[in-house]
């Protein structure tokens, strides 16, 4: 008998460890269709020399051509569409003598999101320019202080841009992805020593944005129960405001957009699963797991929060979401069904609340087919 409850066991441990293909069949075939009736629309909204909405911000492009480019009914090394192909003309177009793609400012922003972009097209053409856009992010990490040490809240994140007063962790964890990914690229030595992040002063700014006294050395961090291991704006303050405590003093709120941002940084800074902090931002995703809204913030950057709920849960290898409750969820299937009822019939989406440009459909609806294509790749064959 206590040899079939080890078995048991085991199979139950292995079922949450490992999704099961057959069960998301119907799912992942109505994502590849909202995938491409998202991209569609997004072809429709092509402006006529190749960019996408504001030619003052390449971001809008970018995003839109990395939804195009992974798009798995039509992927980028099955050769790009001619208009997929004069959006990435148009990109390359902006590029800077300092390696940034950008035009009115939020050089980073701008840039991260570009090189993302030309990494998903899979195009070696492109890895000229995806040098020296890796090379402008990393000229942009702060070392304000004292040469080669972490002194100032600030250092070893990254800003909007070298004349921002601040560094934050949303474009600290857009230029990790960024340059996570575009690694590759520079791995085989074809293009000779080339710079990098210093990581370990990034993972310490990244700590520094964390509800977790353990490892944050700021004196607002907290380990109070509703906020311990979420992640808050930068080393400063939180988007989302403070939470009185029953002492009568205050927290920094934990917040979920934010909080995913922090744990993908984490994971592509290649910190261990059982690392205190990878730990610690799972149990509070635990806690505030939901797909009606971004936690502490309502609908405020609600497809922000999908998108990098999608991206950092698959970078973790997180097939099934441990719950306070001590259920499991499974997160593909509730953030796929959830996304596919929000789709208007025009093949888009927007958000209802216009906060960080979210009434955009351009904007939205990249981010929804981004996040799609991240759980439809996420799922095995």
């Amino acid at each position: 008998m206590k040899k079939l409850i080890t078995l048991f066991s085991l199979s139950v441990g292995l079922l949450h460890a490992a999704p099961n293909s057959d069960r998301y069949i119907s799912l992942k075939q109505e994502m590849a269709q909202a995938i491409a009736r998202g991209n569609h629309y997004l072809l429709e909204q092509q402006k006529e020399d190749g960019h996408w909405d504001d030619d003052g911000l390449p971001a809008f492009t970018a995003l839109a051509l990395n939804a195009l480019a992974r798009d798995p009914n039509h992927p980028a090394k099955d050769g790009l569409s001619e208009p997929v192909q004069k959006g990435y003309d148009w990109l390359l177009s902006q590029q800077k003598e300092d390696g940034g793609i950008y035009n009115r400012g939020l050089s980073v922003y701008n840039t991260a999101t570009s090189l993302t972009a030309l990494v998903a097209a899979e195009n070696h053409d492109f890895n000229p320019a995806i040098i020296k856009a890796r090379k402008h992010l990393i000229d942009n990490q702060w070392d304000k202080g004292e040469k080669g040490k972490t002194d100032d809240p600030n250092d070893g994140g990254i800003g909007y841009g070298s004349h921002n007063d601040h560094t934050d962790l949303s474009n600290t964890h857009f230029a990790i992805e960024a340059l996570a990914l575009s690694k590759k690229v520079i791995e085989d030595g074809e293009y000779g020593d080339q710079p990098d992040l210093d990581w370990q002063a990034a993972i310490t700014f990244v700590s520094r944005c964390q509800n977790l006294t353990e490892t944050n050395d700021q004196k607002w961090a907290s380990d109070d129960p509703k906020n311990k291991g979420g992640f808050i704006y930068n080393s400063l303050e939180s988007k989302a405001g403070e939470d009185e405590l029953p002492d009568g003093g205050s927290a920094q709120r934990s917040y979920g957009s934010i909080s995913y941002a922090g744990l993908l940084s984490l994971i592509y800074a290649k910190l261990s699963q059982n690392d205190p902090r990878v730990v610690a931002a799972k149990e509070w995703m635990g806690k505030n797991y939901t797909m009606t809204e971004n936690p502490g913030m309502g609908e405020q950057g609600l497809y922000y929060y999908y998108q990098a709920m999608a991206k950092a849960l698959t970078a973790a290898n997180i097939n099934t979401l441990p719950l306070e409750n001590g259920s499991q969820a499974d997160w593909r299937n509730d953030l796929g069904t959830k996304l596919l009822t929000l789709q208007k019939s025009d093949g888009s989406w927007a958000n209802g609340n216009g906060r960080w440009m979210e009434s955009n459909p351009v904007l939205v609806t990249a981010y929804a087919v981004i996040s799609l294509e991240q759980l439809y790749a996420s799922i095995p064959e």
